[in-house]
């Protein structure tokens, strides 16, 4: 029979702001979890970010180590890009094009979200993190907390989660705002140490981003 889990209100937000240095983040104190599951919880959060693939946004995040990135996403037909120190990835739904710093680029066939940061970066996408919280939910003994904040001047629910046996991070703190966007993540994968928070928000895209560079050396390998 499973049992309630423990439910405890941890100050992800101020840790985040320590680490981060610029993200602007203030407890709201909605420390009241008393009567909410641990499975309702986890689950609505899930439900809350996954209103992230419908958005058109740019976001900006700041990452470890004081890097930066942003996410470019527009709808119909719907596309994202991913502007990291490393390189820039665009999916769309005829491939996914991953491009390096000296914008060599190579198109394959739309492929799943990775279960971690992106290669050659520390980004954390909220397709990722959308993972990490389903698998969370699985779980029978995963303890979480949770709180509101603002974030880059945007209202956010966040969980911190112990106890993860499924997913990328055995524990990690989440803040999705009001419109379905990741606000902030911290967590170890595989032995590295992820802190990430949002910085700017807007509910456009800018279409130039979405474009690869006239620069850029595109190598075709989706299949025919």
């Amino acid at each position: 029979m499973r049992t309630r889990p423990r439910l405890t209100v941890l100050s992800f937000a101020a840790a985040a702001t320590l680490l981060l240095g610029a993200t602007a983040c203030t407890d709201l104190d909605t420390a009241n979890a008393a009567g909410i599951g641990r499975d309702d919880m986890v689950s609505e959060l899930a439900i809350q970010l996954a209103r992230v693939t419908g958005l058109t946004y740019t976001a900006k995040y700041q990452l470890t180590g004081g890097e930066t990135a942003t996410v470019t996403q527009a709808q119909k037909p719907t596309r994202t890009a991913y502007l990291h120190p490393g390189g820039r990835l665009l999916e769309t739904v005829t491939g996914t094009v991953r491009c390096d710093r000296a914008l060599n680029c190579t198109e394959t066939d739309p492929a799943p979200p990775a279960a971690g940061p992106l290669t050659g970066s520390n980004l954390i996408t909220p397709e990722s993190v959308l993972a990490m919280l389903n698998a969370a939910a699985l779980d029978q003994v995963v303890e979480a907390g949770q709180h509101d904040t603002t974030i880059a001047g945007r209202h956010a629910t966040c969980l911190d989660l112990t106890g993860v046996d499924r997913a990328a991070a055995s524990a990690f703190g989440v803040c999705v705002t009001n419109e379905g966007a990741l606000a902030s993540f911290t967590g170890t994968i595989a032995g590295e140490r992820f802190d990430q928070a949002l910085t700017a928000y807007e509910d456009t895209a800018d279409l130039a981003a979405l474009e690869l560079p006239a620069a850029a050396k595109l190598t075709d390998k989706r299949s025919k």
